[in-house]
């Protein structure tokens, strides 16, 4: 995990997915095979995925990327393409992303 002044130089993205409702348990299954290779990128200075305790078909991702750089690398990655726009996406009733930096 990298310390907050090098978290400071990212490019923070959050995104925020909402499952189809009989969707979540695969849904989970998905991001718990994604989750580790996102976060073995060597771009990627941190990578977090939560699910809400009130709406289980709610969940936020919290990354940080080195660059901007490491972000498309992270949009272009194999297991990003597979579990995340082949698998995962097609599950979803929502979902929104945006970036964001340090202030």
């Amino acid at each position: 995990m990298a310390d907050i002044n090098t978290l400071k130089q990212g490019l923070i993205v959050t995104a925020f997915w909402e499952a189809k409702p009989d969707e979540v348990d695969a849904l989970k299954g998905i991001i718990r095979k994604f989750l580790p290779q996102a976060q073995a990128e060597p771009g990627v200075l941190a990578f977090q995925i939560h699910q809400s305790r009130e709406e289980p078909t709610r969940f936020f991702f919290y990354e940080v990327f080195k660059d901007e750089a490491a972000f498309a690398e992270h949009s272009e990655a194999p297991h990003f393409k597979t579990l995340i726009l082949e698998q995962a996406l097609p599950k979803l009733a929502k979902r929104e992303r945006t970036q964001h930096r340090f202030v």
